[in-house]
């Protein structure tokens, strides 16, 4: 984080968001200053919180992508919930504290697998000696007591000799088609949820905690492959290697300094005049219910007590029917940097196919490729592909960027379908393939409403 500056965040974004520039520049700063109140002395420090953000802009601009890129790029904990799965405490519905319980079960699997991967080469290890062990048992010398065995070595034996080509044998993948029986452990727990109540989360959890540890563990023999047994021998071995102690320490410690949790859809549990009448499973509520959280306070989760005071939290909403400004006043405080995302038109759309390391006509070729096909897109091609999605978010609804997926995998569908018979084949996609695909589908403003 500390080798990140705000225009090297914003540079990293542009390898896979198109546009949106001050959304982007916005996430850079509170991200910086997450490593400026590092630098902070200690009693000014705590003093400073994050400046959570509230983007604004129409669905499939980006809104999600930014925040998960951000994450994925400081290896942050991050989640990201609908602000319409959760009611007020009383309500049947998710308890809004489910969400850090969430962020901290993310990174405590998140610092498992790193763990995992500093011990996964002595794991292996062990796990090779032991499955030699099945392989080719150690032999056993009876001592004086009845009915007691110790295992020896037997030096200048012909058993070390044996072993050891039984070993190159299994690095060489000579073995690789015998079979093993191994002895595996299922956990025996009970099929039913206890409790799904709002509130009632961590009783849930100690219940099932408890079953667990009071239901014996099933024993399971199975025969497998060499190969295989290798692999559940290592994820045995490496289990044993982990201190789970040290990576919940390290998990809880991530989560209150770098977590980023997203919310989404925050506009739908704003309580405007329009949204008032009929049934309302208070809106406000889950809103009055979000501010601790966002503010800071202590959530219980089955690791133990986690603080919020330091994760970021970014809202986002559409507000086609609401305005920002019907939030709570409270909850607009929580949220002092606002974002407004433009929508996205052709020349995005262009760029959008293109230019992103993960654009989407670079992924259609991947693809192709692996089946021997060369597929090109003209330029032409593509102005066309854009014209065509910007024409149908106007004629149906608008879902921004995501219409290119519908879209191309229509117009790619017979192709990817003979691609096994059509192997070796270079095709170029030109305007005519485009139109003979799409323009009877796009005139036609039902069929285009199902289908695109």
């Amino acid at each position: 984080m500390s080798l990140l500056t705000p225009q090297e965040i914003v540079a990293a974004l542009d390898k896979y968001i198109i546009g949106q520039d001050k959304a982007k520049k916005a996430v850079a700063i509170a991200l910086r200053n997450r490593w400026r109140r590092k630098q902070v002395p200690p009693p000014l420090r705590d003093e400073i919180a994050p400046k959570n953000i509230l983007m604004i802009g129409p669905t499939g601009v980006g809104k999600t992508e930014i925040a998960r890129r951000l994450a994925t790029l400081t290896n942050s904990p991050f989640v990201k919930v609908e602000a319409t799965k959760f009611t007020e405490v009383g309500y049947v519905g998710r308890d809004v504290e489910s969400i850090i319980r969430d962020l901290v079960d993310m990174a405590v699997n998140m610092v498992k697998q790193e763990e995992t991967k500093k011990v996964i080469l002595q794991a292996k290890e062990m796990a090779e000696e032991r499955l030699l062990d099945l392989l080719l048992p150690r032999p056993k010398k009876r001592v004086s007591r009845e009915d007691a065995y110790l295992e020896v070595v037997q030096k200048g034996s012909s058993y070390e000799p044996v072993r050891e080509k039984m070993r190159d044998m299994l690095k060489e993948g000579k073995l690789n088609e015998r079979f093993v029986e191994l002895e595996t452990t299922e956990k025996a727990l009970p099929v039913m949820e206890i409790f799904s109540v709002a509130g009632l989360e961590e009783m849930d959890i100690s219940f099932r905690e408890m079953f667990e540890s009071m239901l014996p563990k099933k024993k399971k023999r199975k025969k497998v492959k060499i190969p295989e047994a290798l692999e559940i021998l290592t994820q045995e071995e490496s289990q044993k290697l982990i201190d789970m102690d040290k990576v919940i320490s390290i998990a809880k410690k991530r989560v209150e300094e770098a977590g980023i949790v997203f919310i989404d859809e925050i506009d739908k549990v704003t309580t405007s005049d329009s949204t008032r009448r009929g049934p309302d499973v208070s809106r406000e509520g889950v809103q009055r219910d979000l501010l601790p959280v966002i503010e800071g306070t202590t959530v219980n989760t089955k690791y133990g007590m986690v603080r919020t005071d330091h994760i970021l939290f970014i809202a986002a909403g559409a507000f086609h029917v609401a305005k920002p400004s019907e939030l709570i006043p409270e909850l607009q405080g929580r949220l002092p940097i606002r974002v407004e995302l433009d929508s996205l038109g052709e020349k995005e759309f262009k760029r959008i196919l293109t230019e992103p390391e993960n654009a989407l006509v670079k992924q259609y070729k991947a693809l192709l490729k692996t089946e021997g096909i060369e597929i090109e897109f003209e330029e032409q091609a593509i102005e066309e592909i854009a014209k065509i999605a910007v024409d149908v978010n106007e004629k149906t609804e608008n879902i921004g960027a995501r219409r290119l997926y519908t879209i191309m995998e229509r117009l790619l569908e017979d192709i990817s379908f003979e691609a096994p018979q059509r192997k070796g084949e270079r095709i170029i996609i030109d305007t005519d393939y485009v139109q003979s695909k799409l323009s009877d589908v796009v005139k036609d403003v039902d069929l285009s409403r199902y289908i695109l």
